[in-house]
């Protein structure tokens, strides 16, 4: 195993495993900083760049714990127009939906995303285990309900597989989410409690020995891997990033 450096050490491959999410991701530190240009006078790079962090920590987050089941929440009638009531009400649906299957909390995403047509607002959301459509029904109470399981996909595949495609979707209504009426200061999407991805923070003085770590950790070669000095026109600091099955 190549050695990890001391945290003191002012440079060298600073990255995060989520063991749980296989994956691992992190760039290069120098001792002394670089002055880049900051992305702050760009409002437009400044949103996707927000939006990008949000899909990484919704992918992160369904991956560590398997969420391989999409459903969907509509409003009946002339909708919801209002996002503080919808997140009352969805918060609601999740007790209710505890309460219905009389177990302990569980982990699961949402997403708010608005209606093409002026409809207002529904929901989308993933979870991690089958519950039956009936219980949707019973605890959302204000409309329509529709949930499946992710599978068929290639051979080999597993509920970590599953839940990145769940992922895949849920990112993209969060990056939808980002326009004239989001409310400032909420979240682009909610995750229940207690169920975040675990880490692990590692460091090396070159990146061949800090996914040295990773693999070591993970047991085993990560199925993909990314580097910045691979990417055409990357402005930031030299990065990595690898996936594990």
């Amino acid at each position: 195993m190549a050695p990890s450096l001391p945290a003191s050490s002012p440079a060298g491959w600073f990255v995060t495993l989520y063991p749980g999410a296989g994956e691992v991701g992190g760039s290069f530190r120098y001792s002394v900083p670089v002055q880049r240009s900051p992305g702050g006078g760009d409002p437009e790079r400044s949103r996707e760049e927000a939006a990008r962090r949000a899909g990484r920590k919704v992918r992160r987050y369904c991956a560590h714990n398997r969420l391989n089941r999409l459903g969907t929440l509509t409003y009946r009638g002339q909708g919801c127009h209002d996002p503080i009531q919808l997140r009352r009400d969805v918060a609601q649906f999740f007790r209710s939906l505890r309460q219905l299957l009389g177990e302990d909390p569980f982990p699961y995403v949402w997403v708010p995303e608005w209606h093409k047509t002026d409809h207002g607002l529904h929901v989308h959301f993933a979870a991690g285990r089958f519950i039956p459509r009936r219980l949707i029904e019973q605890a959302w109470g204000h409309g329509f309900v529709h949930i499946k399981l992710l599978g068929q996909l290639a051979a080999g595949a597993g509920p970590r597989d599953e839940a990145r495609v769940a992922a895949r979707y849920l990112s993209k209504y969060v990056r939808k989410s980002i326009d004239e009426r989001r409310i400032a200061n909420r979240h682009r999407y909610e995750v229940a409690q207690g169920f975040q991805p675990t880490t692990v923070p590692l460091h090396a003085r070159t990146v061949d020995d800090v996914l040295a770590l990773a693999i070591a950790a993970m047991g085993g070669e990560p199925t993909d891997v990314w580097l910045s000095d691979e990417a055409i026109g990357w402005e930031g600091p030299p990065s990595v990033w690898a996936m594990w099955p």
